[in-house]
C-alpha cells in the first residue's frame, strides 16, 4: 500500500511536466513553421530524423532551442518528437528517399556477395564427393576392385572434409559487423583462387577421367584426396591473410573528435583504410565518452553575448575605401575592453561550485533512499511470501525521495537528455535486485560513461561516411589522414608508423664488480 502511495506521489510530482511538454509541442511547431535563416542554418527536424545534414548540427536554431527550453524533466525529448512527427520539408523527404535507395543497394550488394560465397562453398564440398561417385554411377562394371588402401582413403577424405567444414564455418560464417563501401580485397582474391582451383580440377577430371573412362578407381580416389589436401592448404592461407597478418602492431592511429577534441590512441596492424575505419568505430563506442552537444552551447552563447555587446559604426561613410583602417581601430579597441577571460573564469568556478553542491545533495539523498530499502527488506521478511514487493515496486517506492536531487544534478551537468525517468527506474530496480550499494547506483550518473552505456536510440549513428584521399581498399601508410563523418560530428584519424627500434647490447664483465677493502693496521688505541 505504501509503495502504491509513493508511486502516485511520483506521478503527481511529475504531472506538471505534461503542461510544459504540450507548450514545447506548440513552440516547436511554431518555430519550424518559420522560414530558414539566410546563413543556411538548419532547424532541429534534420537532427531528429537522423539523416546526414549539409550544415552543422549546432547551428543558430539549435542554440536558440537550448536557450528557450526550461529545466523540466523530459521536455527536450517531447519537443523533438513532436517536431519529427509534424514538421518535415521536401528536401528532407528527398534525402530520406536517397538514403533508402542507398541502403537497398548496400543490402543487394551484401546478399549478392553472400550468395556467391555460399554457392562456391557448396561446389567446393561437393566436388570431391562427385569425383568419387561419378565412376561408380557411369561405368561401375569396368572399374578395378577397390582394395584396402582405397577403402582407407575413403576415411581420410571423410575426416578431411569434416575438418574443412568446421574450419570454414569458424572463419567465414560470421555475423557481418558493418557494410563496407568496397569489397574486402583478400577475401575476393581467395574466392577467385578457389574458383580457378576447382575449375582446373574439374577440367582435368573431365578430360582425363570422364572421357577416357579410367578404370583405376584407386587413382581416382587419390585424385579426390589431393583436391581435399589442396583445399586445406588454401584454408590455411586464408587464416594467414585474414586473421594473422593484422595481429602484429605496425601503425599507431590518433583519433580526435572534431567537436570537443577528445582523443585516443590505438595500435593497428596491416589493414586497409576501410577496415581500419571499422576498427576505429568499434573502439570509439567503447572508449569515448558519449557525445553531449549541450556542453558546447555554453561557449557559443558566451561568444554570441560578447559579440552582441559590440556596435560597429561606419565613420568614413559608405563610399570611402578607408573601411579597413576603421575596422582595425575598432578591433583594437574591442581587444582593450575585452574581459571575457574573467567572465570565463568566474563562470567555470561558479559551475564547479554548483556541481559539487548538487552532487553532495544527490549522494545524501541516494544513501537515505537505500537505507529505506534495507528497512523495507527487513519488514518484508516478516510478511508472507505473497505480500513481498518485487524490485520494480521497491524502486518506484524510493524514487521520489531522490528524484529532485537527481534531476537538478543532471540538469547542472547537462546529462538530462541521456537519462529518462524510465531508464533510471530500470537501473534502480537492477541495483536493488543485485543488492548493489548507493555508490554503484550513482556511478552511471556522476561520471559520463562510454557511448555503449546509453540507449541505442540515443547514441547509435545509422550511417558513417568515410572520407579519404587514398583509395579505401589500399593499405595504411605513414602520414595518411582520413575522416569518419556522422550526423553530429566527425572523427579525424591520423596514421603514424611505429618507428624502427634498434637495440644494442653492452656486456658487463662480472669481475668489474669486485673490490678490495684495505684497513689500516694502526689504530688510535
Amino acid at each position: 500500500m505504501s509503495a502504491a502511495m509513493d508511486t502516485e506521489s511520483t506521478y503527481s510530482g511529475y504531472s506538471h511536466y505534461s503542461g510544459h511538454s504540450k507548450k514545447a509541442h506548440r513552440q516547436g511547431r511554431d518555430r519550424h513553421k518559420s522560414p530558414r535563416s539566410k546563413d543556411g542554418s538548419r532547424s532541429e527536424k534534420s537532427v531528429t530524423i537522423q539523416t546526414p545534414p549539409a550544415e552543422p548540427l549546432l547551428g543558430n536554431d539549435a542554440s536558440r532551442a537550448e536557450e528557450g527550453q526550461d529545466d523540466n524533466w523530459g521536455e527536450t525529448t517531447t519537443a523533438i518528437t513532436g517536431t519529427s512527427e509534424h514538421s518535415i520539408s521536401q528536401e528532407d523527404i528527398a534525402r530520406i528517399s536517397k538514403d533508402l535507395e542507398d541502403s537497398v543497394g548496400l543490402d543487394c550488394k551484401r546478399y549478392l556477395g553472400l550468395t556467391v560465397a555460399a554457392v562456391l562453398g557448396l561446389l567446393v564440398f561437393l566436388t570431391p564427393i562427385a569425383f568419387i561417385l561419378l565412376p561408380q554411377i557411369l561405368w561401375r562394371d569396368d572399374l578395378e576392385p577397390c582394395g584396402t588402401v582405397c577403402e582407407g582413403l575413403f576415411i581420410s577424405v571423410a575426416f578431411k572434409l569434416l575438418i574443412l567444414l568446421i574450419g570454414t564455418w569458424a572463419l567465414f560464417f560470421r555475423q557481418p559487423k558493418a557494410d563496407l563501401p568496397r569489397v574486402f580485397v583478400f577475401r575476393a582474391l581467395l574466392l577467385v583462387l578457389i574458383f580457378l582451383f576447382v575449375f582446373s580440377y574439374w577440367l582435368f577430371y573431365g578430360v582425363r577421367i570422364l572421357d577416357s573412362k579410367d578404370t583405376n578407381y584407386q587413382g581416382i580416389v587419390q585424385y579426390a584426396v589431393s583436391l581435399v589436401d589442396a583445399l586445406l592448404f588454401i584454408h590455411y592461407l586464408a587464416i594467414v591473410l585474414l586473421e594473422l597478418r593484422q595481429l602484429q602492431p605496425t601503425f599507431t592511429v590518433k583519433v580526435v573528435r572534431s567537436t570537443d577534441g577528445e582523443s585516443r590512441y590505438y595500435s593497428l596492424g596491416h589493414l586497409s583504410i576501410q577496415r581500419a575505419a571499422l576498427v576505429v568505430l568499434e573502439n570509439y563506442y567503447r572508449d569515448f565518452t558519449v557525445y553531449n552537444p549541450a556542453l558546447l552551447t555554453a561557449s557559443k552563447s558566451r561568444a554570441a553575448k560578447h559579440m552582441a555587446g559590440l556596435k560597429v559604426y561606419n565613420v568614413d561613410g559608405p563610399g570611402n575605401n578607408a573601411s579597413g583602417q576603421s575596422r582595425a581601430m575598432i578591433a583594437a579597441a574591442a581587444r582593450r575592453r575585452d574581459s571575457s577571460h574573467n567572465e570565463l573564469y568566474y563562470e567555470e568556478a561558479d559551475h564547479e561550485r554548483r556541481v559539487k553542491k548538487r552532487r553532495a545533495r544527490l549522494v545524501v539523498a541516494v544513501e537515505e533512499a537505500f537505507t529505506h530499502i534495507k528497512r523495507l527488506q527487513a519488514e518484508e521478511q516478516q510478511k508472507a511470501p505473497g505480500e513481498m514487493m518485487d524490485p520494480r515496486e521497491a524502486a518506484q517506492a524510493i524514487f521520489p525521495s531522490m528524484a529532485r536531487a537527481l534531476q537538478k544534478y543532471l540538469r547542472t551537468t547537462r546529462q538530462q537528455q541521456y537519462h529518462s525517468m524510465e531508464s533510471i527506474l530500470q537501473h534502480l530496480s537492477f541495483c536493488i535486485t543485485n543488492n548493489m550499494t548507493p555508490k554503484a547506483f550513482l556511478e552511471r550518473y556522476l561520471n559520463p560513461g562510454p557511448t555503449l552505456q546509453y540507449d541505442r536510440d540515443r547514441w547509435f549513428s545509422k550511417q558513417w561516411t568515410l572520407v579519404s584521399e587514398e583509395a579505401v581498399t589500399s593499405g595504411l601508410q605513414d602520414g595518411i589522414v582520413f575522416v569518419l563523418k556522422c550526423l553530429d560530428f566527425s572523427l579525424v584519424v591520423n596514421v603514424k608508423k611505429v618507428p624502427f627500434i634498434k637495440l644494442s647490447e653492452e656486456f658487463i664483465d662480472p669481475k668489474s664488480h669486485k673490490f678490495v677493502l684495505r684497513l689500516q693496521s694502526e689504530t688510535s688505541v
